[in-house]
């Protein structure tokens, strides 16, 4: 099944190209910010165009990894979220 968004829903409610906000959180012991980081960096031109930033939960087990991507169009958010979906120790991905 797929859970990301729609391209109609992502047109209907964001502009393109612009910054679309990606959180993806999962385990800490699978290295998982820079699996995350490498995923996303595949879809884009220059690194330049990810914005990030990472919080641990107290614990220390998981990590919040919170995107803001420069992206070209809908299709584009769907093919992060694909690639980012692939993530070894993804619990979540909003």
């Amino acid at each position: 099944m797929d859970h990301r968004p729609s391209e109609e829903l992502l047109e209907s409610n964001h502009s393109f190209p612009g910054v679309y906000r990606i959180k993806a959180i999962g385990r800490v012991d699978e290295d998982f910010e820079p699996n995350v980081l490498s995923a996303v960096a595949a879809e884009v031109v220059s690194p330049s165009e990810i914005d990030y930033t990472v919080r641990t939960t107290s614990g220390g087990r998981h990590v919040a990894v919170t995107l803001d991507v420069t992206v070209q169009s809908a299709a584009h958010v769907r093919n992060i979220y694909a690639k980012i979906q692939e993530t070894p120790g993804l619990l979540l991905l909003l």
